[in-house]
């Protein structure tokens, strides 16, 4: 992880839902540290698993695992890993709030299939039927790659991975 920029670069770096993939959060922050000014703020928006994870309960794992592959991720990490990453890396943790936990809506609302609304249309069945059918047909006439399809399916077990997880919050 090395990022093509002089020390002391920047005066300000954000991350939102990007850190999550790095394979070395440590090594990731560093970097960040690295090239960031004396001083300055680096705010993130980051997935993590909460303390209701347990790494025993074959149902968590399983659901952990649908959102790391449908999402593209790496071991998804506890918050308190990603907490500790950013001071090692040099970082004072000014402030940490996990937005799941007083939302007046829960995140995964939109993928939640027992739940309508314009916004979570996609994830109901008809909405999934539909959009099988049109990727089925788009791959067919190939406006659509091959193995369309496939990634199709893989999202919707990630979307459906996200919700049973959330739901556990």
């Amino acid at each position: 992880m090395k990022m093509p920029f002089r020390d002391n670069t920047y005066d300000a770096i954000y991350a939102i839902a990007a850190t999550c993939h790095a394979p070395d959060v440590f090594g990731c922050y560093k970097e960040i540290y690295r090239v960031l000014k004396p001083g300055q703020c680096f705010a993130a928006y980051e997935w993590c698993m909460t303390d209701q994870y347990d790494p025993t309960n074959e149902n968590h794992k399983k659901i952990k695992a649908e959102i790391e592959i449908g999402n593209g991720l790496p071991d998804i990490r506890s918050t308190h890993q990603c907490l500790d990453a950013l001071q090692k890396a040099g970082f004072e943790v000014i402030w940490e709030k996990d937005f799941a936990t007083d939302s007046p809506l829960p995140w995964y609302l939109p993928m939640d299939t027992s739940h309508f609304s314009m916004s979570s249309l996609p994830s109901t069945a008809i909405g999934r039927f539909m959009t099988r059918v049109m990727v089925r047909v788009l791959e067919f006439v190939r406006l659509a790659p091959a193995g369309s399809m496939r990634v199709s399916s893989l999202l919707e077990k990630a979307a459906d991975g996200l919700a049973t997880g959330g739901r556990l919050v």
